[in-house]
């Protein structure tokens, strides 16, 4: 029997998150996934009148890129992407590893020459900034091991943070939002950390649905230079195919003066690059 979990993700997909009009183009690039969703998307595109592309891609494809690939040839294929993604309205990235931990072999610098000549000039830089888009994980095998679940079990948990009421969240969320914006000094303390920074006059967003799926932060980031202490995380992370574990970073004056973490030569590595940057905003400075 057919899963009406994958349709339901679907309409919200083309009907919340991106708002796809008749006429539009919709980029639907799929990682190690050929059905299920993507074959959902491309129904519920073409009945709002949308013009489906779907990109299917593979992680292991893409190591051997990196892996090999010269500048000149990573520049070429960034071309290509680039022109795709001029020519769409909408975006949908849907990444279901087999494997998160495919890229754990490719070394720092190669992965970062991808980031700069492919990834910052098609996603960051034009994406971003010129399509209505969003991303999601999908429930597989790989992900229900790093929860510690069952297949099944995280399957249903994985649509039941995915399919809900968006107009709600965001409905729900003004009150944190507004009191956020009336802050001026924050002060983290748990286990392992004790930071203070402020976030006064940077602006708060709010997320309900419309660039990632589950959804429901309410962010801002520190003041330049405000950052102060110690933060520890106790859960691993995996970025860019590495799996970072008990990290914690030392700040003085907005900078990091001290970093600890597993695997500890990766995450040196990692943070003498413009993509550490990336990195530390995505899994530290971030406040929601």
């Amino acid at each position: 029997m057919k899963d009406t979990r994958t349709r339901d993700l679907a309409r919200l997909i083309v009907h919340h998150s991106t708002r796809v009009q008749p006429g539009e183009a919709v980029l639907v690039e799929a990682f190690d996934l050929a059905d299920g969703l993507v074959l959902d998307l491309v129904d519920e595109i073409q009945k709002a009148g949308g013009t489906p592309l779907v990109s299917l891609r593979s992680n292991a494809v893409i190591r051997a890129q990196i892996l090999s690939a010269t500048e000149e040839q990573l520049r070429v294929q960034a071309d290509v992407e680039l022109h795709q993604m001029k020519a769409v309205k909408a975006y949908v990235g849907i990444r279901a590893s087999a494997n998160v931990s495919e890229m754990a072999d490719v070394a720092s610098d190669r992965m970062a020459l991808y980031q700069r000549v492919v990834s910052q000039p098609v996603h960051l830089d034009y994406r971003v900034n010129n399509t209505k888009w969003v991303v999601m994980r999908y429930p597989n095998p790989a992900m229900a091991q790093l929860a510690n679940m069952s297949t099944e079990a995280f399957e249903d948990f994985y649509f039941r943070v995915c399919n809900v009421d968006y107009g709600r969240m965001q409905r729900a969320i003004v009150p944190l939002r507004e009191r956020m914006l009336k802050t001026d000094r924050v002060h983290l303390k748990g286990p392992g950390t004790d930071l203070k920074f402020s976030i006064r006059d940077l602006g708060v967003i709010s997320c309900h649905g419309e660039r990632n799926i589950p959804d429901g932060e309410c962010f801002t980031a520190p003041v330049r230079g405000s950052v102060e202490g110690t933060i520890r995380y106790n859960t691993p992370s995996v970025y860019l195919g590495t799996t970072y574990d008990r990290l914690e970073f030392r700040f003085e004056k907005g900078r990091i003066v001290e970093a600890k973490g597993t695997p500890q030569d990766k995450l040196d590595a990692l943070l003498d690059t413009d993509e550490g940057a990336r990195f530390i905003g995505e899994f530290s400075l971030g406040f929601s």
